[in-house]
């Protein structure tokens, strides 16, 4: 999964960027509005965390010019400013949650993922298609009662797919949210290849991972 961490607190990026990608996201991670606005326009992100307080562009203005522009990214504000009046502006003005400085990374997590369960649609906590289940919380796969062992790259591909089930995930969505140089995914059988060995891994379950011709990949119940 693919997230913008906004923060203009180098030390506090770092943290951030190391503890998302250590529970499987593709981190971008910037240090002021301007940028964190520039990346929501060309980037699809499953999640965004952002201060409020930040150089050129606030986090509250990067939230407001988003809304405006009617970008769908669920939004974790970050900031000290604890006063109920602050939180109502913060999300009245179109964050999706609010987490007060100093945060447990255990519960920035767990907020991150029920944002991901509110959109675009509310969904289960584990996700499953078939036989297939898969928990966000402990990243554990299972067909049946069976344990797969993926790689963390199989393993961002398959939750990628059962979350967009059943539509259809595009080839460069797969690269944008796995790989952090989307290019070199898109223009190589980077995906193929991983693609083939998560297939082979659930030979044995009732679901399957469909090629749709010149525009990506499909999970769906056998």
């Amino acid at each position: 999964m693919r997230a913008l961490v906004a923060e203009d607190d180098a030390a506090l990026r770092s943290v951030l960027e190391r503890g998302l990608e250590e529970h499987g996201y593709v981190v971008d991670a910037v240090a002021d509005g301007e940028q964190a606005l520039g990346f929501l326009r060309a980037y699809e992100y499953e999640v965004a965390v952002v201060d409020w307080r930040m150089p050129k562009l606030s986090g509250l203005d990067v939230v407001r010019a988003v809304r405006a522009r009617r970008l769908a990214v669920p939004v974790l504000m970050l900031t000290a400013r604890d006063a109920a009046s602050d939180r109502i502006l913060g999300l009245d003005e179109g964050a999706d949650d609010y987490l007060v400085k100093p945060f447990d990374f255990g519960e920035l997590l767990a907020r991150l993922r029920a944002l991901q369960r509110r959109s675009p649609a509310l969904q289960a906590p584990r996700l499953a298609v078939g036989d297939i289940e898969y928990d966000p919380a402990t990243r554990e796969v299972r067909v049946g009662s069976e344990l797969l062992v993926l790689t963390a790259t199989e393993q961002s591909i398959l939750e990628l797919l059962l979350r967009r089930s059943p539509a259809v995930v595009q080839r460069r969505s797969i690269a944008l949210h796995v790989w952090d140089e989307e290019a070199d995914a898109v223009g190589s059988n980077t995906i193929d290849v991983h693609v083939a060995r998560i297939r082979a891994k659930l030979a044995s379950a009732h679901a399957r991972i469909e090629t749709v011709r010149g525009v990506g990949y499909r999970v769906l119940p056998a």
